[in-house]
């Protein structure tokens, strides 16, 4: 009994991490997600409590289950067999593809990590970039809508940080659920996307089979009431107006929808707009065909080197943040209510028909987006300064025709942002931050536009254009081609076709 038994040392560090992996399979992970699923229900119980528009019982099944009902939805089984018809590929094959978008597209909600995690680091995020406000929203037309509807927010598109800022001030009301594109799919961030509700999309995916597995999910989602953000743009606008609007998505909501028997779809409309947007020189740079491509290792290099550059300025107590942020709510657009007035039933009409009357809809949410885009200083400055470019005007007069331009717009029923109690101070800040970024030059006190920056200082006036006169200004353009022409882009485009961008 006191003997000694000599095994191989593999064979003991063997015996070893089997035990531990035994250990870890019957002791700790159940005791960790006991613990964690015990944290989350607490979350959830509390939210709901205070939340406008509960978390639906969709998002908080498993993603497996979701998974499988996604894939064995029978439009999905149709559409496998013709495409494995169409191709002549075995049953399984097409199957296996299937699976595997799926999987890409079916997120895994976590509402711990939507609201423990996810929304105070959008919080401090957006409040350490920017000044942050809620311009305008109609608390007596939100109250309107039926909790039991399918609400989704659809906005315009101007910067990367439109997802940050409108999760973090919707978080009080609702969960979102965002479609991002390929930039997204990358560790960690894949995942932790995954865990914040959002779903990825191929933008320019023309594989049929894809693209009826993302429909259905779409549809699915809607059917069951998930809150969901859109922008009805499909893409970042490159020069600061408004681009026609993409049907994918508002189609996908609608093409089942029946307006008696389907729970309410409402659309909500969200303006968005910012006294800077970090990525202002290369969206506009996509505008430009001659422009020479630029390595990952530059865009690396130049990031890297940005952010360096203000956290250096933090830790000498210079930085400043840039600017406003502002969000504006538009009055709901209900579904059932646009189909009730024009007669039509998007659930029993041909694709054909069906096309034409989303675009009818998604124009009139476009139309109502336009009407509550922030109106904020640096655009206004933007504005006087591109329309007095070919003469010098001193600070004071460039004050006084900012001023002016305010008035005017508030005579017209604009809400703009710029606080009337410290109006000056706000412009002040401003013309500095077009000072620090050279936006225009000086020279014995007087002031002109930089003609090597009128493309910046038109991506920011034309987000406010709607509200001038169709021929009051035009916006220049600068595309910075080699014969150093500019192309004059008429801001009456927007009252008809806009400009495609290369996206």
């Amino acid at each position: 009994m006191n003997g000694h038994i000599a095994i191989p040392v593999w064979l003991f560090v063997l015996l070893i991490i089997v035990t531990c992996a035994a250990v870890l399979d019957r002791v700790l992970i159940p005791s960790t997600r006991w613990f964690i699923r015990r944290r989350i229900n607490r979350v959830i119980d509390e939210i709901s409590t205070r939340l406008d528009i509960e978390i639906r019982p969709f998002q908080l099944t498993k993603r497996q289950v979701l998974i499988d009902r996604l894939v064995y939805d029978p439009k999905v089984i149709e559409a496998v067999q013709a495409y494995a018809q169409e191709k002549k590929i075995p049953r399984e094959v097409a199957q296996a593809k299937v699976i595997t978008y799926a999987k890409e597209i079916v997120p895994s909600f976590n509402a711990y990590l939507y609201f423990r995690i996810g929304y105070w680091v959008a919080k401090k995020a957006a409040r350490l970039l920017y000044r942050v406000r809620v311009g305008f929203v109609d608390n007596e037309d939100l109250a309107k809508v039926d909790p039991k509807s399918t609400v989704v927010f659809v906005m315009n598109h101007r910067s990367n940080m439109d997802y940050v800022l409108v999760a973090f001030l919707a978080a009080e009301r609702t969960t979102l659920s965002y479609a991002v594109g390929e930039w997204a799919k990358i560790w960690p961030l894949q995942m932790l996307i995954k865990y914040m509700g959002a779903f990825f999309v191929r933008r320019n995916s023309g594989n049929r089979l894809y693209r009826q597995v993302l429909e259905r999910y779409i549809h699915m989602a809607t059917k069951e009431g998930v809150c969901q953000a859109v922008f009805i743009e499909g893409g970042l606008t490159r020069d600061g107006c408004l681009r026609p609007p993409k049907l994918g998505l508002l189609d996908y909501m609608l093409r089942g929808f029946q307006p008696e028997d389907d729970r309410d779809v409402v659309f909500i409309p969200v303006g968005i707009n910012y006294d800077r947007t970090i990525e202002d020189r290369s969206l506009l740079r996509e505008l430009d065909p001659q422009a020479e491509k630029r390595s990952v290792w530059f865009v690396f290099k130049t990031t890297a080197g940005f952010i360096l550059h203000n956290l250096l300025l933090m830790i000498q107590n210079k930085w400043h943040r840039f600017g406003f942020a502002c969000v504006n709510f538009g009055p709901h657009i209900s579904a059932r209510k646009h189909c009730r007035e024009n007669g039509i039933n998007f659930g029993s009409m041909t694709r054909e028909a069906r096309f034409r009357e989303v675009e009818k809809l998604s124009y009139k949410l476009l139309d109502s987006i336009k009407t509550i885009i922030p109106v904020l200083p640096v655009p206004l400055a933007s504005t006087v300064l591109l329309e007095n470019r070919s003469r010098w005007i001193s600070e004071f007069d460039l004050k006084a025709r900012i001023f002016n331009l305010i008035e005017e717009l508030k005579s017209k029923g604009v809400t703009v942002n710029v606080p009337d109690k410290n109006r000056e101070s706000v412009i002040e800040i401003a013309l500095n931050m077009l000072r620090i970024r050279k936006m225009f030059i000086e020279s014995d006190g007087l002031i002109r536009a930089d003609a090597g920056m009128i493309g910046v200082l038109s991506y920011y006036a034309n987000s406010i254009v709607q509200w001038r006169q169709e021929n009051d200004m035009k916006v220049a353009v600068d595309l910075k081609k080699k014969d150093a022409q500019e192309e004059i882009i008429d801001v009456s485009r927007l009252k008809k076709k806009p400009v495609p961008s290369s996206s």
